[in-house]
């Protein structure tokens, strides 16, 4: 299982969920959907969101074996 903390991060720096997918190039829902554990990113979108945040995906990214 694949749980982040791209809410708590994006909540400690002011950031609404609509400015987050702008800079990334995705939608709203997208960022929702990452938020509630309903979509895994794309390794690619993984390490974007790493390099907005400034941030290893490790810190931002935490796998769970079931």
């Amino acid at each position: 299982m694949l749980k982040n903390n791209i809410e708590k991060i994006r909540k400690e720096r002011g950031i609404s969920q609509e400015q987050l997918a702008e800079e990334l190039m995705v939608s709203r829902q997208t960022i929702s959907s990452l938020e509630n554990g309903r979509y895994n990113p794309s390794i690619l979108l993984a390490f974007k969101i790493a390099t907005y945040f400034k941030l290893l995906i490790e810190d931002i990214f935490i796998y769970e074996e079931e």
